[in-house]
């Protein structure tokens, strides 16, 4: 053993209520150097569960068509389609596209979706709703249907819709429970009402409607294709690199979740900036605190380094000794 670590130990082993207040200092203010960065960082993981984790990570929507007009030869036009006439646009191909995207890295599920406008009608209470088509077997692929269905089932079959809990109140209902339900293109069905679901956002709890894709088409007269597709991810923090990985193998216009969240990343930046600097300071504090009780320590000590020096031992030798006490206490 080294003949520095022996009078180390044997420092740190001569006043045992004094090291014992050491390494219980150390140990504290390890833990709460710990548990600060654990507090920052799970908070930083809730806001994001919270607000990205029951939506789409990375969205494919198919592009609306330019509104077609007739322009004669001296530029006046002469006839022009209006916005609203429009069909609505598909991706016409999402068969093919499914399977290509679910083989892209990191991808965790893919959600092909019929998406629009509609209104839920109750006897003579009506409620305009959005309606999401969903592929049967995919319910919660992107959000967790299932997870937060308080009443029924989350399941969707033919002539079954899932509507949020305060819709449902507002419209008196239950499950199996029979309404209407209309599109925005003026085509409507009578369906029973499968389940209820809660998610504690109140724009899906009052204003959302679920039904299979089928019966989505059907709605929206789309025989064929779909409005968009929803992708979720293993890793929500690799969104802008998997769409340009789904851009560059499929040519369609996919587009990640922190598009539009700039005030959500500046929000979550500045966090982490706040979270570094508490980190920073507190463990700034407790390297003072333990470099100042072992400072007492070695100033108490003065008499044992005059014996030391003068019985030959350098300064480097000194240093050594009160350095390695030091590291045994952080140890």
């Amino acid at each position: 053993m080294p003949y520095a670590l022996k009078i180390a130990l044997r420092y740190l082993t001569a006043s045992k209520a004094q090291t014992a207040l050491l390494v219980s200092g150390v140990a504290v203010g390890v833990f709460i150097f710990i548990f600060m960065s654990a507090l920052i960082g799970g908070l930083a993981e809730f806001i994001l569960s919270r607000t990205v984790g029951d939506i789409s990570h990375v969205t494919i929507e198919a592009e609306t068509p330019d509104p077609a007009i007739l322009i004669r030869a001296d530029g006046h036009v002469l006839a022009a389609v209006e916005p609203g006439g429009l069909r609505t646009a598909t991706l016409r191909d999402a068969a093919t596209w499914t399977p290509l995207i679910e083989a892209v890295p990191g991808v965790r599920a893919v959600s092909p979706q019929i998406t629009g406008a509609g209104f839920v009608a109750r006897g003579t209470q009506v409620a305009q709703v959005s309606v999401t088509g969903l592929e049967p077997g995919r319910e919660s692929a992107i959000l967790d249907l299932e997870g937060y269905i308080v009443a029924g089932s989350g399941r969707l079959g033919a002539g079954v819709v899932v509507l949020g809990r305060r819709l449902a109140e507002d419209l008196d209902l239950s499950v199996g429970q029979v309404l209407r339900l209309q599109s925005s293109n003026g085509v409507s069905a009578v369906l029973t009402l499968g389940g209820i679901f809660q998610t504690g956002t109140g724009v899906l709890d009052r204003a959302s409607a679920f039904v299979s894709l089928p019966t989505a088409r059907t709605l929206f007269a789309l025989p064929q294709g779909i409005t968009r597709i929803e992708i979720k991810l293993d890793d929500l923090n690799a969104a802008d690199a998997t769409a340009v990985r789904i851009r560059a193998l499929t040519g369609l216009d996919a587009v990640p979740w922190t598009d539009g969240a700039e005030q959500l990343m500046e929000a979550l930046n500045a966090q982490a900036q706040t979270g570094y600097f508490l980190k920073s300071f507190a463990l700034i504090t407790i390297v003072i605190g333990v470099a100042s009780a072992l400072l007492l320590s070695t100033y108490r000590r003065r008499p044992e380094i005059g014996i030391m020096r003068a019985m030959g031992a350098g300064r480097g030798f000194v240093v050594v000794v009160f350095v390695t006490q030091g590291a045994l206490v952080g140890l």
